[in-house]
């Protein structure tokens, strides 16, 4: 005898609808919004999160013929909620906008939140993230890792992961434990071919739960690598969470140091601290003769440090265990005894000496 037709039955024949490329169901977004069911009429309202048309298209007819594939259905009605659709701003008795930090708070089981932060592609930042978490964890701290890169997401591949967490009916996330560590990040949720193709609301609602529905276990550093630019995700997650601090990547060359002091510039207008500049592929030491090179120039992220009054927190070499850790997963701060180890403990002490604990 088959159950009777609910909300609630209804709500959970949806968890087989995917959002279109991914692996993510659409009520893990909140894609869903009002179920009504009255005899076997079944109403259904998909909520527009995104201006994306396909996007919205492909979820309502899913959720069409998901719903018409339950027992007793005999008709559906999927309509849409516009919530994207230009609303005026609510202001305040004053006429002021309204507070964009309103619903920060501290992320239970958290003590600090780092972000790992480029404002450009390409300098390494994923690689100094990955490697300053597990950094912290061979100092004895309880580490995590949230992969904000939501278009981009290479933790998995880094960390070599492939199992995706546990998510309970309550739709609360239980992070992987991986190499001491425990990872979340949108790699876990989809498959590896799968391209994001997702407009800002959709990437704010991805990082925002994955802040606020994670468990997180007893963590003295959640490390959160930032996808490069100073918007949606970088906004996002400093409007949600009060962040100890942020460590600036770059590379010596000038193209990077430009954007590193965008990225500098957007964290202190919205009071977040820098806690300083890691230089990475620094310089090349010659394994034949020992003799080192300065590839991509020498000195210019302690430049834009001293502009800045921050700290230059390491000068990490160019090393080929550095990709072939990145490619394989096994981490380069993995390799016991190797220069990079011991660039990446040093980075660590200085994180654990400088990142502040929010009240």
């Amino acid at each position: 005898m088959s159950s009777p037709l609910t909300p609630e039955v209804v709500a959970e024949a949806l968890k087989d609808v995917k959002v279109p490329g991914t692996k993510v169901d659409v009520l893990k977004i909140n894609l869903i919004g009002e179920i009504k069911v009255s005899g076997g009429a079944v109403a259904v309202t998909v909520v527009r999160t995104s201006e994306k048309e396909e996007t919205i298209a492909a979820v309502r007819e899913g959720v069409a013929e998901r719903v018409a594939r339950i027992p007793g259905v005999m008709s559906v009605d999927v309509s849409i909620d516009d919530r994207s659709a230009p609303r005026k701003a609510p202001r305040g008795p004053h006429g002021q906008s309204p507070d964009p930090f309103a619903d920060r708070k501290r992320l239970p089981g958290v003590r600090r939140v780092v972000a790992v932060a480029s404002a450009k592609g390409g300098v390494g930042k994923s690689s100094v993230a990955v490697n300053l978490a597990l950094a912290l964890r061979d100092r004895g701290h309880q580490v995590g890792i949230l992969d904000a890169d939501v278009y981009g997401p290479s933790l998995p591949t880094m960390l070599g992961v492939s199992q995706g967490p546990e998510i309970t009916q309550d739709k609360k996330i239980h992070p992987v434990k991986h190499r001491g560590l425990q990872v979340i990040s949108m790699g876990l949720l989809m498959a590896p071919d799968q391209p994001v193709i997702w407009r800002g609301p959709l990437v704010f609602s991805a990082i925002r739960q994955f802040l606020k529905d994670v468990q997180w276990d007893g963590l003295d550093y959640l490390v959160v690598d930032m996808p490069p630019g100073t918007g949606d995700a970088q906004l996002t997650l400093v409007q949600q969470v009060p962040l100890s601090g942020v460590v600036m990547v770059t590379t010596p060359q000038e193209v990077a140091l430009a954007d590193v002091r965008r990225g500098i510039r957007m964290f202190r207008e919205v009071d977040v601290p820098v806690l300083g500049v890691v230089e990475n592929m620094s310089f090349f030491v010659c394994p034949e003769t020992g003799k080192s090179y300065d590839i991509f120039g020498q000195g210019g992220g302690g430049r834009v440090a001293q502009e800045y009054g921050l700290p230059l927190l390491a000068q990490i070499p160019i090393d080929p265990a550095i990709r072939e850790g990145g490619d394989s997963g096994r981490p380069a701060v993995e390799h016991e005894g190797s220069r990079v180890r011991e660039a990446f403990l040093a980075l660590a002490d200085r994180v654990d000496e400088l990142a502040v604990t929010p009240a």
